[in-house]
């Protein structure tokens, strides 16, 4: 079962600060650490511990950053052939983690802004069973990608993260949307904060998307498709660093619905990845292995 990520690829700098400071306001945080990360580099990551075999499309500047983690990514046993180093920057996120394990990021692209639509061959995604999409990297890019997906035969999800401007024939390209409460808010004007709201703004979105998935944070996940709707309560855990979270959860719900899971079983699998997620500090480093996910499971009799 094959996925193809085409994404975002960066650096993570993450302090640890008491709170998140308010404009005008400098606070002390501690040593920085740097962690491998980037919207499509986790996604890739977290489908390949699933169980995913993973090809990483994407672009990485010259620098030390670059290398580093075209090397890490080569050495989990990702497929990173169509992810050049080029004349750029490498993307990085800058990232403040709170004491009770929220974050705030700001990200500066990079090379991640240079991968372009031409940069896509159809070869790539031959034999993939589902594509993996965000909004990192240039919007034309994104098309196209879903465009050869659909055209390869693959399932194409889009994590429309972060919030972009998307026409409705931008969300028809799509198999599946997966949105957050604050993404939500920003494709259909629903102040999302209740597992029912998120389940209003899932029907609203299948008006231009067949299949939306809703996730809520500390409140679980909703989803509406052609097959019904439904929702997964949150696992509960202790909560360390919630950077990626998300990442982990589409990872998991990637493979799954590769396998031929349905969609009540691939989200199940996706908040069960997310919640062991945020136990651990850091991006990749955070992931679980499809093992450590059924086991959670299978330890709380779902």
């Amino acid at each position: 079962m094959s996925i193809v990520v085409v994404g975002s690829l960066n650096m993570d700098l993450v302090v640890k600060v008491p709170r998140h400071p308010v404009p005008g306001e400098t606070l002390l945080g501690s040593d920085y650490e740097s962690h491998f990360g980037g919207k499509g580099a986790n996604q890739a990551v977290a489908a390949l511990r699933m169980g995913g075999k993973v090809r990483m499309i994407g672009r990485v500047g010259n620098d030390g950053f670059g290398e580093r983690i075209k090397a890490h990514l080569k050495a989990q046993g990702i497929n990173v052939n169509a992810t050049l180093c080029i004349n750029s920057p490498t993307g990085v996120a800058f990232i403040s983690v709170d004491k009770e394990g929220q974050n705030a990021i700001i990200v500066s692209p990079g090379a991640n802004s240079r991968l372009k639509p031409e940069h896509l061959s159809p070869i790539e995604f031959e034999g993939a069973s589902v594509v993996v999409l965000q909004l990192e990297v240039p919007l034309d890019t994104v098309r196209r990608a879903a465009r050869i997906g659909r055209e390869s035969g693959a399932r194409v999800i889009l994590n429309a993260a972060p919030a972009l401007p998307l026409a409705p024939a931008d969300l028809a390209l799509f198999d599946l949307l997966v949105v957050n409460e604050s993404e939500a808010h920003a494709y259909c004007g629903l102040a999302v904060d209740s597992p029912g709201l998120g389940l209003e703004a899932a029907r609203a979105l299948r008006e231009r998307c067949p299949t939306v998935v809703v996730t809520l944070g500390r409140q679980g996940a909703v989803w509406a498709s052609p097959e019904g709707e439904g929702y997964q309560p949150a696992f509960e855990v202790r909560a360390v660093d919630t950077t990626a979270a998300g990442d982990a959860f589409i990872g998991a719900l990637a493979v799954a619905l590769g396998e031929g899971k349905s969609l009540a079983e691939a989200v199940r699998l996706g908040a069960a990845a997310g919640a062991l997620a945020v136990t651990k500090p850091g991006a990749q480093s955070s992931l679980p292995s499809r093992l450590e996910a059924e086991a959670f499971l299978s330890a709380r009799g779902t």
